[in-house]
């Protein structure tokens, strides 16, 4: 069995009283998600999370690593992949999709996020930030 290993981030926003995500379609396969990328030598997953971010939407993030969350699919057979995600919030406001990458990028209330991707893992995701923002921030 292969064992692959990415990281990611969930950000969030306050906007107009609202909590709102950032959502990504990504051009290979066309689903909604969270930016998210593998793991470079000599990268913590902060690290990584930081630089998926920024390469997939040109946006500076602050992660908070007090939030980590491992979510676990198989992408191919005979393939296990973990991706850690933590919670982040943008240090800088302008949004440039990498167009190999992704497709789109969306800010999305966050009680509207589940209806947009694709995946319930990814749903399940937004339900334990969602109670982590409501306490925390």
């Amino acid at each position: 069995m292969e064992h692959e290993k990415s990281c990611g981030a969930v950000i969030f926003r306050k906007h107009h009283g609202n909590t709102e995500l950032l959502l990504i379609k990504h051009t290979n396969g066309g689903h909604w998600s969270f930016p998210k990328g593998h793991v470079e030598p000599g990268e913590t997953e902060a690290e990584t999370a930081r630089r998926e971010v920024r390469e997939e939407t040109g946006l500076e993030v602050q992660i908070d690593t007090s939030f980590r969350e491992v979510v676990s699919y198989s992408p191919r057979k005979d393939t296990i992949k973990n991706v850690v995600y933590f919670l982040a919030w943008v240090t800088s406001k302008e949004i440039h999709p990498q167009p190999e990458e992704v497709s789109q990028v969306k800010w999305v209330e966050i009680s509207l996020a589940p209806k947009w991707l694709n995946y319930d893992n990814d749903r399940q995701l937004v339900n334990r930030v969602k109670t982590i923002i409501k306490k925390c921030y």
